[in-house]
């Protein structure tokens, strides 16, 4: 039942984004914006070193 639920929500949201062309641009700006955030792991570190010896 919880199967045939999430995949009628999945029809019903690609017929969405099918008829509504704003939805869809808004969806790829979003799409891109999380493409190009870095991953948790890639996050430039700090270097304290040089303000300890101030």
């Amino acid at each position: 039942m919880k199967k045939k639920m999430a995949l009628a929500a999945l029809g019903l949201g690609a017929a969405y984004l099918m008829r509504n062309k704003d939805a869809r641009q808004k969806l790829s700006k979003q799409f891109e914006t999380f493409t190009s955030t870095p991953m948790r792991g890639n996050k430039p570190k700090k270097n304290t070193s040089t303000q300890a010896s101030i």
